[in-house]
């Protein structure tokens, strides 16, 4: 009986686990709920003067090059980060313009970068249960039919059975890894937007 039960717990898990398609076909393997969008507008986050004369050179200032990598870490709490944005432009006295457009520069190619990564990840990850979800129901199928064999392989039943569990758990774990992990481009979203208001804000 428990190994039925086990049977068919697997099964469902499997299933649902393939059922579960992503809503946008242009992005198969994206796992979330969240509507995935590849890339920050930077319309969305910056409404300050224009970055085109930036671009790239934030790289060449230390300072800065700095201080993005410090604002850009989420182990930095955002009210740290906020604070040190201020003091940062404060000091800037002429230069505050050209300062703030340059950190935000460094920002906006960071976070958009981390937020890539972040959610390549999560595409491979999805990958690697789709085909994990593939195998459990296939050695559910083979459980099955050795559970309805005469003579019946109580061996082979037991051993199958213990693998299917083993699977099941990692499956479970990477689930609710990736559950966690969908919220993360939502929140570099939010640290880059509530970054960009606090420097337009200390140019004014």
């Amino acid at each position: 009986m428990k190994i039925r039960i086990v049977t068919m717990a697997v099964l469902t898990l499997a299933l649902s686990g393939t059922a579960a398609r992503a809503a946008d076909p242009r992005y198969p393997n994206w796992p979330c709920t969240q509507a995935k969008v590849p890339e920050i507008s930077l319309a969305a986050v910056w409404a300050g003067p224009a970055l085109d004369d930036v671009q790239n050179k934030w790289k060449d200032d230390a300072k800065v090059n700095a201080l993005v990598s410090k604002l850009s870490a989420r182990k930095t709490p955002l009210d740290e980060a906020e604070k040190s944005v201020k003091e940062f432009l404060a000091g800037s006295a002429a230069d505050k313009t050209a300062n703030a457009k340059l950190l935000f520069a460094g920002l906006f190619d960071t976070l958009n970068a981390q937020r890539s990564q972040v959610m390549g990840g999560l595409e491979r990850v999805s990958s690697k249960q789709r085909e994990a979800a593939d195998n459990i129901r296939e050695e559910s199928i083979q459980l099955q039919a050795l559970q309805g064999a005469t003579p019946r392989d109580e061996a082979k039943i037991e051993a199958l059975s213990n693998e299917l569990i083993w699977k099941t758990r990692i499956f479970e774990d990477r689930h609710k890894v990736v559950r966690f992990v969908c919220e993360v481009p939502t929140t570099i979203d939010q640290r880059l937007f509530a970054l960009g208001r606090v420097i337009q804000q200390e140019m004014e």
